[in-house]
């Protein structure tokens, strides 16, 4: 008698557009021959999560590989009076498209969207309701897009609770769990090269802003020194206080295998670099699959 195979859960994390590097994990381990059994995501890994179970990767992969910087644009809909620089009503309408189921337990596997309560600070786990509002609830990040009505409460995006939520994938019956880290630094930088901030979205959102708030994308200030615009600080406030939860989160939680991507020249906002995101996720489990073929038993 051949042995069990273990029950396989898939820990997305969240990164923003790093997390484009999810559905390169997602392609390269399903080539290997390894389908998640569950899988758990926060933020963007929400977004690609519930897409892989929902059966609508291949439409999501399509959409941002054909995402340009001016068609990134037309997703953002300022209003800064909802809590954020965008509203995010696009997303929903984004998700809606994918056709995807419209109830998380009508999702071909298990699946749980990580968020976190605006108002007591603790980790949600949303895995009833509507597919477009757990995702949308889960992507909310502080600062940049606003928080989400959902359930009774206001949600913000799950990376400030837990960033990578390998804990969601035990807690449904996971055995060896696979977790992917969009935001891993190996230079150990948080704050991009001023030189390339005028190709990001950050940049490109700049150019189509009214001029009072494109000054607050600046990253010049009155002297000749590059200076962090305020997306620039939200954006590295974020990455540097999700690492810190990742890396407690895991020293008592940790996964089985884990992967991380190198993407540290692309802002939380630059949706437009899916390929190379996609690519980098491809790479992360190709470094590992040996050992990944063997720990799931497709060896």
């Amino acid at each position: 008698m051949s042995p069990r195979r273990p029950v396989i859960g898939l820990a997305l994390g969240s990164g923003g557009a790093r997390g484009w590097c999810h559905v390169g994990v997602i392609r390269a381990l399903e080539e290997l021959g390894i389908r998640p059994d569950v899988v758990a995501g926060t933020s963007m890994g929400a977004l690609v999560g519930a897409a892989y179970v929902g059966g609508g990767l291949d439409a999501l992969e399509r959409w941002g590989r054909a995402l340009t910087r001016r068609g990134f644009m037309a997703l953002v809909d300022v209003r800064l009076a909802s809590g954020g620089l965008v509203e995010g009503r696009e997303i929903i309408r984004l998700i809606e498209a994918l056709d995807l189921p419209r109830d998380i337990p009508d999702l071909a596997r298990p699946f749980i969207a990580v968020a976190s309560d605006l108002g007591n600070g603790q980790e949600i786990w949303l895995r009833t309701g509507a597919v477009a509002d757990a995702v949308r609830a889960s992507v909310a990040m502080p600062g940049i897009i606003s928080p989400w009505f959902h359930q009774g409460r206001w949600l913000l995006d799950g990376g400030v609770t837990n960033p990578v939520p390998v804990s969601a994938c035990r807690a449904m019956g996971a055995e060896v769990i696979i977790a992917v880290n969009p935001n891993a630094r190996p230079d150990g930088h948080f704050w991009p090269d001023a030189a390339t901030e005028a190709g990001s979205g950050l940049g490109a959102m700049r150019e189509w802003l009214p001029e009072p708030l494109s000054e607050l994308l600046s990253s010049v200030g009155r002297d000749r020194q590059p200076r962090p615009s305020y997306v620039d600080v939200i954006s590295g406030a974020i990455d540097i206080m999700t690492e810190q939860i990742r890396r407690a989160r895991m020293a008592g939680e940790p996964p089985r295998v884990l992967l991380n991507a190198d993407l540290g020249h692309m802002t939380v906002l630059d949706f437009h670099l899916a390929a190379a995101a996609i690519a980098d996720g491809r790479r992360a489990v190709s470094e590992q699959a040996g050992h990944l073929t063997r720990i799931c038993g497709v060896a």
